[in-house]
């Protein structure tokens, strides 16, 4: 879908969403942007960059933003989305349809203090930035009942959450890590030459966003690992137990087993002729478990 034309202040900016073959081929046509960066800045594999050429004077900048998979479960991954200067004209590209990039677009062309087209590219990513926060606070507070587990029994279900919590952050982190360095690396390309104090301090306002954000996530990270170490040793301790009780329980079975296979030979046994056998057999069978318990116990193997 491409919408229809707007301004910033003076500059046209063209809202692409989800962009099909014929349109496509509108934006070659009508506003002669090359086919090999229609395709870069649609490929949904791409990862966070910025590219200036310098024979066409056009600048492309891709950052990853979160994408839901299921917010009840808290699964994310990342999707890119794209904006290209393209010949004065501002160029948006969200292939994937993120909410969240939707949100940061109208919100920058909302801000009254938005007065470039420049800073309405700042404003854009700081907000996109931003976004990732509610999904971390979702995720302590996910990560903060699976805690309380450990105190409980743990079901399968409790290990997928956890399971779905590691995947996000893996996709999520990343993401943050790759946008951090990217908006570190900008003031110092053709984007950031000769910027006034206004865009200095929106780069310094888009870096210090990215950092806390990053924080967030390798906390985060860090705390649901070891959760997941907590869960795998209570896993192994309850497994250890369970085959300590059945190796205890399979030994003394075997002692009632070897003394009536004794007696139930078809030959002459000591003892064999007397009235009460069995119960002597029995009383042998009970006092040997009672002693092969009592030496487990001695050696501390139960």
């Amino acid at each position: 879908m491409i919408k229809p034309e707007k301004t910033i202040n003076g500059t046209k900016w063209i809202e692409t969403i989800q962009i099909n073959a014929e349109e496509r081929a509108t934006l070659e046509d009508q506003y002669g942007i090359d086919e090999d960066i229609i395709e870069y800045v649609t490929d949904n594999d791409e990862s966070t960059n910025y590219v200036y050429d310098i024979n066409e004077d056009d600048q492309l900048f891709i950052f990853l933003a979160p994408y839901a998979l299921d917010k009840d479960a808290l699964r994310y991954i990342t999707q890119p989305f794209g904006m290209l200067l393209h010949k004065g004209v501002l160029f948006t590209f969200n292939q994937s349809n993120i909410p969240e990039v939707n949100t940061a677009l109208y919100s920058a062309l909302d801000n009254p203090e938005v007065k470039s087209v420049d800073a309405f590219i700042l404003e854009t990513l700081f907000t996109v930035v931003d976004s990732f926060i509610p999904i971390s606070r979702g995720i302590t507070k996910k990560r903060n009942n699976l805690d309380k587990m450990l105190n409980r029994k743990t079901k399968n279900s409790d290990l997928v959450s956890l399971s779905y919590l590691q995947q996000t952050l893996t996709f999520l982190s990343s993401a943050v890590q790759t946008n951090l360095s990217e908006l570190d690396r900008l003031p110092k390309t053709h984007f950031g030459v000769g910027a006034d104090q206004d865009k200095i301090d929106l780069f310094e306002d888009v870096q210090i966003e990215g950092e806390q954000v990053q924080r967030m996530f390798e906390i985060e990270t860090q705390v649901v690992d070891r959760i997941d170490h907590t869960f795998n040793s209570l896993a192994n301790n309850n497994l250890n137990d369970t085959m300590k009780f059945l190796t205890i329980w399979s030994l003394t079975m075997a002692v009632p087993t070897i003394i009536t296979g004794f007696y139930g030979m078809n030959v002459k046994l000591p003892l064999a002729g007397m009235q009460y056998a069995w119960m002597l057999t029995l009383g042998i069978s009970v006092a040997l478990i009672v002693a092969m318990l009592i030496m487990l116990k001695v050696w501390r193997k139960m």
